[in-house]
């Protein structure tokens, strides 16, 4: 039977292809797509998701519109890697598929609420949607089965040194969810780096002769022209589907049971996710952690996924 989710996103290049494995995996059942201000403000990631359902044929999926800011502090995008739009790379026409509803956080607490079945929530942008949930409707997190997010580290950030872009846009949010007594995944870079959509990989996409494959492999020489400038990557690593293929087949992605930790105060290292790989504080485990990464068959998961929406 197919895992009922809500992907949580902020599209993003990576999310583009973590919402089309989502919707092309037959273990997976994409119940609805939420979107948050991180990658880009809050109009540009709902029109982001609105565009990659368009190109992928994707209908019958409801899209909502979250929140437009952080729990706390100042919200920052990252434009210098998505660029102005969010999704800059291919040539877009105005959206089609339409938004659900402007009040995310209300349409998810009111699914859950009527579900006979536990959901999983896979959150792939910023946790403020999911910590707002929890806020608002604390009896929605007995119908969450389990929260996997892509974010964090066990070793250095992307944004600054010790954070990772998705916790460090949100922490106090990331800390919220840690703590709901929902069992919670984390997806870090220290995984998501090992998966560099090199030129094989693109033209293994481009072959596939789609109008979805060529938008997707512009998104990733996009992508990768970006990695390459800010970090020196000799190809773009992709986040975010790791995160739908960990939950779809999930011995693609090994994990270890450890404790989480989410930085809030430091001066150099708020955002940071500290986790305990070698019990060295002796705090119990709260938090399964990726540790490791079947590349190969991760990328035919994503080959596939273009393949089977292309049809």
């Amino acid at each position: 039977m197919a895992t009922p989710i809500i992907l949580d996103c902020d599209p993003g290049h990576d999310d583009a292809l973590a919402i089309v494995l989502a919707a092309a995996h037959p273990a997976v059942r994409l119940l609805a797509i939420s979107t948050v201000a991180g990658n880009q403000t809050l109009d540009k990631t709902t029109r982001n998701a609105r565009r990659i359902c368009d190109v992928a044929g994707i209908a019958g999926v409801p899209i909502v519109a979250g929140r437009a800011k952080p729990l706390r502090g100042n919200q920052i995008v990252a434009a210098d890697v998505h660029g102005e739009s969010g999704l800059d790379g291919p040539g877009f026409g105005p959206p089609v598929t339409p938004v659900t509803s402007t009040d995310g956080v209300g349409y998810l607490r009111d699914l859950l609420r009527g579900r006979a079945e536990q959901v999983t929530v896979v959150a792939t942008g910023p946790l403020t949607n999911v910590a707002a949930l929890l806020l608002a409707a604390p009896d929605v997190a007995a119908m969450i089965e389990r929260v996997v997010f892509m974010g964090g580290s066990t070793e250095q950030g992307n944004v600054t040194p010790c954070a990772e872009f998705n916790v460090y846009a949100d922490p106090e949010a990331a800390d919220i969810v840690l703590h709901s007594g929902i069992p919670v995944t984390m997806v870090g870079l220290n995984v998501t780096h090992q998966a560099l959509a090199d030129e094989a990989v693109q033209r293994r996409i481009a072959a596939i002769g789609s109008p979805l494959a060529r938008v997707c492999v512009e998104l990733l020489d996009f992508f990768a022209g970006t990695y390459h400038d800010i970090w020196g990557f000799p190809a773009p690593p992709l986040h975010d589907p790791i995160a739908v293929a960990l939950l779809a087949e999930p011995d693609v992605v090994g994990t270890t049971r450890t404790r989480l930790d989410i930085e809030l105060t430091g001066t150099f290292t708020r955002g940071a996710t500290v986790v305990d790989l070698y019990e060295r504080t002796g705090r119990p485990p709260n938090a399964d952690v990726a540790v490791r990464l079947d590349t190969e068959r991760f990328w035919d998961m994503v080959v596939r996924a273009v393949a089977t929406l292309s049809t």
